[in-house]
């Protein structure tokens, strides 16, 4: 089964570019604040968020493979059999935490940016990359120093396996180690490979124009089974504002 989501813009009734996802291929999705606006403030929205991001996985039939909140935006790498359930995913958690947050902080409309960015992603060659990409989030924007200081990603769960309902192990994850105990070693020790400037700016082409993750191989292996082109990442360093800092 393929999906196509198509929305039409804000300005008149033109639709946006189409996007595609296909069955049990992993998407990285980013669901920002609407003008970068913060949309936790407190420990409090945090945990009511990942109540409903647990509650919205399990009524779509969603595997959460990784996740990070930041204060102003989300991410997360997330699988479905049926490729429909990943837009349903995010309406989900919009539809609950939005009012939740509106009446909590006497504000009102939207909250978050548009609709969400997304780009699939190589299993095989960069799916673990994208973990790690993710779960790095607070330490690249210099929030903590480790990845295991800050609560609210998955990285606990994937490096040391503290409990997290949440989280559905990818294959790939599992075929680390034959035990959990070799698994999060092996993870943990893969966070000692720094992620250089070319890969960050792959990941962000990528999801930013929804452009699969992969090889040209990969690429081609997409738009051959969807029949059209899925998008064209830049080539080169991505311009940086002020608002793609991760923070």
């Amino acid at each position: 089964m393929i999906v196509s989501l198509e929305v039409k813009s804000r300005a008149g009734n033109m639709p946006r570019k189409p996007r595609f996802f296909l069955p049990d291929v992993p998407v990285h999705m980013i669901v920002r604040g609407n003008s970068r606006q913060a949309v936790f403030a407190e420990a409090d929205d945090y945990h009511a968020y990942l109540g409903w991001l647990k509650e919205g996985a399990d009524a779509h039939a969603c595997q959460i493979h990784a996740y990070v909140l930041m204060s102003n935006h989300v991410h997360l790498l997330v699988s479905a059999s049926d490729p429909s359930s990943l837009s349903k995913l995010p309406q989900h958690v919009g539809r609950k935490y939005v009012p939740y947050f509106n009446h909590k902080y006497d504000r009102s409309g939207t909250l978050w940016e548009g609709r969400f960015k997304a780009s699939s992603i190589d299993s095989e060659r960069y799916l673990l990359t994208c973990y790690r990409y993710i779960e790095l989030n607070p330490v690249r924007a210099h929030m903590v120093d480790k990845p295991d200081e800050y609560r609210w990603s998955s990285y606990r769960a994937n490096a040391y396996g503290v409990a997290n309902p949440i989280l559905t192990p990818h294959p790939l994850y599992l075929s680390l180690g034959k035990d959990k105990q070799l698994r999060t070693r092996r993870y943990r020790e893969s966070f000692k490979e720094v992620l250089d400037d070319t890969m960050i700016n792959d990941i962000r082409a990528s999801v930013q124009t929804g452009t699969p993750l992969g090889n040209d191989r990969f690429k081609a292996e997409v738009e051959q089974l969807l029949g059209v082109k899925v998008g064209q990442a830049c080539r080169g360093r991505p311009k940086i504002t002020k608002y793609d800092i991760e923070k």
